[in-house]
């Protein structure tokens, strides 16, 4: 699988999750698994995303949801399953 860490962080408000979802949908990436929460007013999400599908790369898709985060105005950052495994190690 070509996994990829999404974590979405903000105010929370309405249509978050569905604007993040519908992207995913429309460029064929699978969410594997997610989880969400609202930490003191703001929201905070996870996701696990399988991109075997999709033709986008992780890069392509860190920029299109970083201006989807900058419209939003929330904090989107993408990062291959890997590297996220990594960084948990440290």
């Amino acid at each position: 699988m070509n996994n990829a860490i999404i974590t979405v962080v903000g105010s929370d408000q309405v249509g978050i999750i569905a604007a993040v979802s519908a992207y995913l949908s429309e460029k064929k990436i699978n969410i594997a698994d997610i989880t969400q929460t609202i930490l003191s007013g703001n929201f905070v999400m996870m996701m696990m995303v399988d991109l075997s599908a999709s033709e986008k790369t992780i890069a392509d898709m860190r920029s299109d949801l970083e201006e989807l985060g900058t419209k939003m105005g929330v904090e989107i950052n993408v990062m291959h399953e890997r590297v996220f495994n990594s960084m948990q190690r440290v």
